[in-house]
């Protein structure tokens, strides 16, 4: 489990794939590492992954890599990622550790897309595609995940929903980085999505007793 916190932006050193199994080797500073462990879990551009290994660096940085699946790269972003690309990353979720943003899996269910940018002096509101089933648990001042980054929901309007960035989010998250048409990862709030199918379970039921 996550928060939606992103701890750390890192570099994508190298991206290898063999056997139908990709690996993805990122550049982390030694903070990201304490205690850190071989099958521990990290989140990627909001996406879960499974560390497999990680080295020491002559500068004292680290690398770190994971073995992502071909289904992982169909269902993500992940599999448009290039060498230098910078993604979003954070740990996972301890006993004790605040809760900054809201809980978060880091199971992607949609890849969206940004249609619009508008940047001003004190913030930055990006605009990005939903189209049905998912717009259903979308609402105003909800909670949302894009990129493993928890915002909250500004404006729905004609199947897209807007977020708004304060400098401090885009300095510690890659997505200040985003252009139109560029493609996001998006986890919706899990309350919300259980909520809904409750309500549309009730609903069914109240419908088929009816008749």
């Amino acid at each position: 489990m996550f928060t939606g916190i992103v701890q750390s932006q890192a570099e994508v050193i190298s991206i290898t794939t063999e056997s139908q199994l990709s690996r993805l080797v990122i550049g982390v500073p030694s903070t990201l590492v304490y205690k850190l462990e071989i099958g521990a879990s990290i989140a990627i551009n909001g996406v879960c992954l499974t560390v497999v290994e990680y080295n020491k660096q002559a500068d004292n940085s680290y690398t770190i890599a994971f073995d992502i699946i071909d289904e992982t790269l169909r269902v993500t972003t992940l599999g448009n990622l290039s060498v230098h690309d910078w993604v979003n990353v954070e740990r996972s979720l301890k006993v004790g550790d605040e809760i900054g943003g809201h809980i978060v899996s880091g199971h992607v269910q949609y890849k969206s897309t940004l249609v619009r940018k508008k940047v001003t002096e004190t913030n930055t509101a990006l605009y990005f595609k939903c189209e049905s089933p998912w717009l259903k648990y979308i609402f105003e001042k909800g909670f949302i995940t894009v990129n493993g980054t928890s915002l909250t929901i500004g404006v729905i309007k004609d199947n897209t929903f807007s977020v708004h960035l304060i400098p401090e989010t885009l300095t510690r998250t890659n997505l200040g980085k985003l252009n139109v048409n560029d493609e996001v990862n998006l986890e919706f709030d899990q309350q919300t999505i259980t909520i809904v199918k409750t309500i549309e379970r009730l609903n069914l039921s109240e419908l088929t007793q009816a008749k």
